[in-house]
């Protein structure tokens, strides 16, 4: 049986790969020896202090085995093809034999391919080091496993989902970066014995505290009936596993599918060329579009979770944080509770509402089909809010307003419905109040944009003579 052509793909292409190529690696015990298994013994234990000699996973032992192998497999062909009554089918089965143990090496392990055991010459293809150590896999072999995989989770109505850490699920802090203010938070830190009971835990080893996001245990639980689930961090490998335990300390919902920086082909970006997922059927939940360049239409930006101060600074916000101000997010009206409902949404009308053929469907257009009801029917006009000279059709708020499916105007007439602006005593602005349009603040596009609805327009209206609220700590991802 080889390695990739009979690996099996259950739920998860990543793990069950994993598992087989533990279970492979591990396998040939002394039931299958032979008298030349005895000599591979002795030549083990007198490498054994040989670094070059003796290879991860004793791959020089399977290596040899391999090659035993396919010389007894070759000894079965030599007595087939005697067997043969004529020259031309002896050539023909000769042939065919060839053929078959040609191998195009789909991926490698260390530097021994995969399929037929062969020593490579030279590392290629795209690492996966986080389903296992060393393991590199072609293009070809990349898209077989994207395929199988996306049938599988299809058959049983699941997507995939890819989440952030930081400021997304949870938000850490070094101990050292604390102020006087949050001292309070290291006497009520919760037992990391059962860490499934806990959201605030002091990782003293780390040198940090982490909290995580109201509703996340919830969120997970939900989410991962719906979605097969990554975590994506720009954190280090370590830092990644210790907020994996803490989030799936079963490990019911990750298992092996955890990508650090460490992991990623592009310097300080992220990439779905190293997920095991067909991108027409991956959503991404994220704190930081800019991390995400090249995947902008799988991605749902989230509201940053700024819990500890060192967080606020970090963002440029001159505030007190939510732990110096003892609060928190709501976990039934929070971010995560908010977009819980979106991802439902999505995946209902992926599964349940779409007309055209299952493979056929992708999940970006469903994402932007469902945030386009979000401002449907306003025609904003915006009044000194971009800087003098700037073209507005670039502007990131004028986009984020068309995503949400509002459309977007610069001169007044009588269709606007909403003028955004930062000050009343503007020409547009007073124009609006005359004219009874609603006249809001930007924070009204930015708040539609991250929950998900349209929001009352009196909880952002321009207060004359006032200077615009700003919330605790909000931010606008711009």
């Amino acid at each position: 049986m080889s390695l990739v052509s009979d690996s099996p793909v259950n739920s998860s292409s990543s793990d069950d790969f994993a598992a087989f190529l533990d279970d492979a690696l591990d396998s040939g015990d002394s039931s299958q020896s032979s008298p030349d298994d005895d000599d591979d013994e002795d030549n083990d234990k007198n490498n054994h202090n040989d670094p070059e000699a003796q290879l991860p996973n004793d791959l020089d032992t399977q290596s040899q085995r391999v090659k035993r192998r396919k010389v007894a497999e070759e000894l079965e062909n030599i007595e087939e093809l005697q067997a043969s009554t004529s020259q031309s089918s002896f050539e023909q089965t000769l042939e065919a034999s060839k053929k078959k143990d040609e191998c195009t090496h789909p991926g490698s392990f260390g530097e021994m391919c995969i399929l037929c055991g062969q020593r490579l010459q030279a590392e290629s293809g795209v690492t996966f080091g986080y389903i296992h150590k060393g393991l590199r896999l072609q293009n070809d072999e990349i898209a077989r496993l994207r395929n199988t995989d996306m049938k599988n989770l299809l058959r049983h109505k699941k997507l995939y989902l890819v989440l952030d850490l930081d400021h997304t699920l949870l938000n850490s802090t070094e101990l050292r970066d604390m102020t006087s203010e949050e001292e309070y938070l290291k006497s009520q830190t919760d037992s990391q014995q059962d860490v499934s009971k806990g959201n605030l835990f002091m990782l003293t080893y780390m040198h940090m505290m982490t909290k995580l996001r109201p509703f996340a245990r919830t969120f997970l639980k939900e989410v991962s009936e719906m979605f097969e689930m990554y975590i994506y961090t720009m954190g280090d490998r370590a830092y990644a596993l210790e907020m994996a335990k803490l989030l799936d300390p079963q490990r019911e919902y990750f298992s092996s599918r955890v990508i650090s920086r460490d992991d990623g082909t592009q310097k300080h970006q992220k990439g779905l060329d190293i997920v095991l997922g067909q991108e027409s059927a991956v959503l991404i939940l994220d704190d930081t579009e800019h991390a995400w360049t090249k995947h902008k239409e799988n991605l749902i930006l989230m509201e940053r979770y700024l819990f500890f101060a060192s967080s606020c600074r970090q963002f440029g916000f001159n505030c007190k944080s939510l732990s110096e101000l003892k609060s928190d997010e709501s976990d039934t009206d929070g971010a995560l509770a908010t977009v819980l409902e979106v991802l439902k949404q999505i995946h209902k009308m992926f599964f349940d509402e779409l007309k055209d053929n299952l493979v056929d469907r992708d999940v970006r257009q469903v994402l932007k089909t469902v945030k386009k009801e979000i401002l449907k029917g306003c025609k904003i006009v915006f009044s000194r809010v971009f800087p003098t000279k700037y073209q507005a059709e670039n502007h990131h708020l004028w986009k984020m307003a068309e995503q949400l499916g509002a459309t977007c105007a610069t001169e007044l007439d009588s269709s606007v419905t909403h003028v955004v602006s930062n000050d009343v005593g503007t020409e547009k602005s007073r124009w609006a109040v005359k004219h009874n349009k609603f006249l809001v603040l930007p924070r009204w596009i930015e708040a539609a944009n991250y929950m998900w609805q349209k929001k009352p327009e009196e909880n952002f209206s321009v207060k004359p003579n006032e200077e615009p609220i700003t919330p605790v700590c909000s931010n606008a991802n711009s």
